[in-house]
């Protein structure tokens, strides 16, 4: 899974507030633009693996090999939305909610700054307008309660939103976390203009369905696996609410395990058309690595990679 956007690399670093707390974010410059991507890696057992060597990445843009010039596997905080459906069908799912999100609170970094987008056909945000991010767990706990379950789904508009409140965080890296069945009834973006938005954001997005097995009313399983395709994320497809409460906290535990490799693209990377972006991983003896990044991007001379 990876997070795309343009990067400057160290040459001094400043203190950046938070919304709610203050937090020491390093702000980078220098005079060459990276292409940045967030990258996690699976073994068989779909754990994600840390602690693996530059030496072991290999990156390949449209077809060319590129030498990697920043390396992290550093437990960074990140800008985290919470996107969770709240129409008529979670009313009687209120309780597993509230434990999934709260399981995936505590297991995530203390300094992540966290919003919530509650969403039936209406898209609302839990925390206050004057609080547009926080790291409070029990203030999240309380955005997430906010408002009563019922009415229809719009699941394309309220990814739409959540990823462009993204674009307010201090935080560099960007996740979504999407809690649906998938099945919109309400939106006024189409499934095309979602997945397109999705596609030149900078957010990984990984979705957890709230499909209901036992009544055999799944929702839409393949527009959540193409939002998390089109992202680098992860789609998860638990078959009871425990199990939903579990991907929650993998989905927290992936997100501190991952990677931030950087390169400095071809001339032609800042030319607007679009790029495809490869990541393989090499480790002697380790045979079954898997690597979750996107699969390219698009950017412009003024403004880099989006």
């Amino acid at each position: 899974m990876g997070r795309l956007f343009v990067v400057c690399l160290l040459a001094t670093a400043t203190l950046s507030a938070s919304h709610t707390q203050d937090l020491q974010t390093p702000v980078f410059r220098a005079e060459s633009d990276l292409v940045v991507l967030y990258v996690n890696v699976f073994d068989g057992r779909s754990d994600a693996v840390p602690d693996l060597p530059q030496s072991a990445f290999l990156v390949i843009e449209d077809d060319k090999p590129r030498d990697i010039t920043f390396f992290s596997s550093a437990d960074v905080p990140v800008a985290v939305g919470l996107l969770l459906d709240n129409s008529g069908s979670m009313i009687a799912r209120r309780a597993m909610v509230l434990a999934g999100s709260t399981a995936f609170a505590e297991s995530s970094h203390p300094e992540d700054e966290l919003f919530t987008v509650i969403f039936n056909e209406n898209i609302r945000y839990g925390l206050p307008p004057e609080v547009p991010f926080t790291m409070n767990r029990d203030r999240l706990k309380a955005a997430i309660m906010r408002y009563p379950a019922g009415g229809k789904t719009a699941v394309y508009d309220a990814v739409v939103s959540a990823l462009d409140h993204l674009e307010k965080a201090s935080h560099q890296k960007h996740v979504l976390v999407l809690l649906s069945d998938g099945d919109d009834n309400a939106s006024n973006h189409t499934e095309d203009e979602m997945l397109d938005r999705a596609r030149r954001s900078d957010a990984i997005i990984y979705v957890v369905s709230s499909g209901d097995f036992n009544s055999g009313n799944r929702g839409d399983p393949r527009v959540l696996r193409k939002l998390a395709e089109a992202t680098g994320g992860l789609a998860y497809f638990p078959l009871t609410d425990e199990g939903v409460v579990d991907a929650f906290t993998n989905i927290a535990n992936n997100i501190r395990r991952g990677y931030s490799i950087g390169y400095v693209p071809a001339e032609t990377g800042r030319n607007g058309a679009y790029h495809k972006v490869k990541v393989m991983v090499r480790m002697r003896g380790r045979n079954n690595l898997s690597v979750r990044s996107r699969h390219g991007y698009a950017a412009t001379a003024a403004s880099g990679a989006q």
